[in-house]
């Protein structure tokens, strides 16, 4: 497969506003995934390059969100927090206000726009906007960490231009901001594998959550239980998202790449390792359509880091992280990261591996008879 042309959208400015300390939400990932790609060659030559992001303008972010929330949001990060800020899910626990959320949130949502348009424009096949991912937000309020829908602002770019658009979503929680934006539309297939709403924010995200009306059939929900690991994972993938994704044959594919689903997040109880990430971004690179990803949760700061950082080198089709033990050590000036990119195999937990069997099964099942039928799969 020839290698791909790959943008890492970047500013440093994203760094320069942070959440309150109380926030597990750490603006300086992307700065730190940048760093380290950089170190590893990751961002030379002529078919890579590092572009910067622009705000999203007011029109833009209008398309999805509403004009009175959107006031609210720029007031209250001016110290202005009115009283129905509280209502919008503003000045809250998960949601904190602080000086410069409405600038932040509007330049990291600018960056997957601009991702959006490097495709349409055929300035490159592959894009990750590492400081995206805000799949919570809702038109009219805040949620989970999320102001600004970047993705659903991505994929309407995309859309409106004609063109059909796929989001899988890795992200250890459900896509419910997405999945909202998109529900009645066919144009747009949302599929997102997340732990289940039964243990984990935001309580959404069940098998029967299809769609409605003309979009019926185009939302895809796969709730995992508490200790999925790596190689039942990949088969939900393999078995459910696969098929569709092939049968769907979008223009477009976007990825949400939160690394909360990894072992040891303080934030979720999944048992993957990134080694799962990287085959499945691997796997949507061979259906040879453009790629627009972005990050998302992921509240191990390490672990998440490293896990964007090898996602970077699968998008951009580099081998290093394939390399092995003792190279990440160097290049990556960690002792932590002495194996390379790639986490250390785990051992899922062998008392409860039936069961864990047993559900993601299950839901593979549901959706292979709820969904498949309306792409005529079998």
């Amino acid at each position: 497969m020839t290698r791909p042309r790959a943008t890492f959208i970047y500013s440093p400015e994203l760094e320069k506003i942070a959440y309150p300390d109380s926030c597990p939400f750490d603006t300086r990932r992307p700065g730190m995934v940048r760093k380290n790609v950089l170190s590893m060659g990751l961002l030379s030559g002529p078919d890579r390059r590092e572009y910067p992001p622009r705000p999203a303008t007011r029109e833009e972010m209008e398309r999805f969100h509403h004009p009175e929330y959107l006031e609210a949001l720029r007031r209250a990060g001016e110290g202005r927090v009115e009283r129905d800020a509280y209502r919008m899910g503003l000045n809250t626990l998960d949601c904190p206000v602080f000086a410069g959320v409405y600038e932040y949130s509007a330049l990291a949502g600018g960056a997957s726009i601009v991702g959006a348009e490097l495709i349409l424009e055929g300035e490159t096949d592959v894009a990750f906007n590492p400081s995206g991912g805000f799949h919570h937000a809702m038109p009219r309020s805040a949620s989970g960490f999320c102001y600004i829908n970047d993705v659903v602002l991505a994929a309407m770019t995309l859309a409106s231009a004609g063109k059909r658009v796929a989001i899988l979503d890795v992200d250890v929680h459900h896509c419910d901001g997405v999945q909202h934006a998109f529900y009645a539309r066919k144009d747009v297939l949302t599929v997102s594998l997340h732990e289940s709403g039964h243990t984990l924010f935001p309580g959404t995200g069940f098998v029967d959550e299809i769609g409605t009306g003309e979009g019926e059939g185009y939302t895809v929900n796969i709730p995992l239980p508490v200790g999925t690991y790596d190689q039942v994972y990949w088969e939900a993938f393999d078995r459910a998202v696969v098929p569709l994704l092939t049968a769907y044959d979008p223009d477009v594919i976007m990825m949400e790449l939160g690394m909360d689903a990894l072992a040891g997040d303080p934030l979720a109880h999944l048992h993957l390792t990134n080694n799962v990430h990287a085959d499945i971004i691997g796997r949507v690179l061979e259906f040879g359509k453009p790629v627009l990803a972005t990050g998302g949760g992921g509240y191990h700061v390490e672990n998440t880091v490293r896990g964007w950082a090898l996602a970077w080198s699968v998008l951009c089709g580099s081998q290093v992280h394939d390399m092995g033990v003792g190279v990440g050590g160097v290049l990556l000036e960690t002792t932590e990261w002495g194996g390379g990119l790639r986490d250390r195999v785990l051992l899922s937990d062998a008392g409860r591996r039936a069961q864990v069997d047993r559900a993601v099964h299950a839901a593979i099942d549901q959706v292979r008879t709820l969904i498949f039928p309306y792409h005529n799969l079998t």
